[in-house]
């Protein structure tokens, strides 16, 4: 019986649950706390010169103040196109340009917008969690087919799955304490 099938999936299983952890914090950081944070916007989408440019590729980013985001376009003609980006979004800020930087000046939230940005982090770290379960499922999946085919044998397929519900708790946990965590930072006054 060859035992590396067994080492490949949990391998590879591990290294995709990895992503998906990694995915869901990345998820989380783009919700705004009342702090600035360059991450609500470095994802963001801006219309250039005709082409859909992720807001990262075409400016710099600093924090001077706990709740001032300075945004430094490296190209001076693209300040109108982020400016339109960050009034079109959800982000309920307006830009101040003056001509060489955009400032962000983020006001504090009010309680019934912590307590929504709340469910919308709990429901992230939901998805993140039925990614992992899936990611498991379909990790057990390869290992009953290798059974199936007699590549591994009962036990070996025993071990494995417990392996595999090991490392899904083990993100599920993390994902718990990354929402946790979030939590506590957005209900922060």
């Amino acid at each position: 019986m060859d035992d590396s099938i067994i080492e490949l999936t949990l391998l590879d299983n591990r290294e995709k649950m990895h992503k998906i952890v990694s995915h869901t914090q990345s998820e989380f950081a783009s919700f705004r706390t009342g702090r600035a944070s360059s991450a609500l916007l470095e994802r963001m989408i801006v219309e250039y010169y005709g082409t859909e440019v992720p807001m990262v590729q075409l400016a710099g980013f600093s924090i001077p103040e706990a709740r001032v985001l300075v945004i430094s376009p490296y190209d001076k003609g693209a300040l109108g196109a982020i400016e339109k980006a960050i009034q079109g979004s959800d982000l309920g800020i307006n830009p101040s340009n003056d001509g060489a930087v955009i400032r962000l000046g983020f006001p504090p939230l009010t309680e019934e917008r912590r307590k929504d940005l709340v469910k919308q982090v709990k429901h992230r770290a939901e998805e993140g969690r039925v990614s992992v379960r899936n990611q498991r499922r379909a990790a057990r999946h390869e290992l009953e087919q290798a059974e199936k085919r007699h590549d591994i044998n009962q036990d070996q397929l025993e071990r494995a799955e417990k392996d595999l519900d090991k490392a899904t708790s083990d993100a599920i946990a993390e994902i718990d304490k990354m929402l946790e965590s979030k939590e506590k930072e957005l209900m922060e006054v």
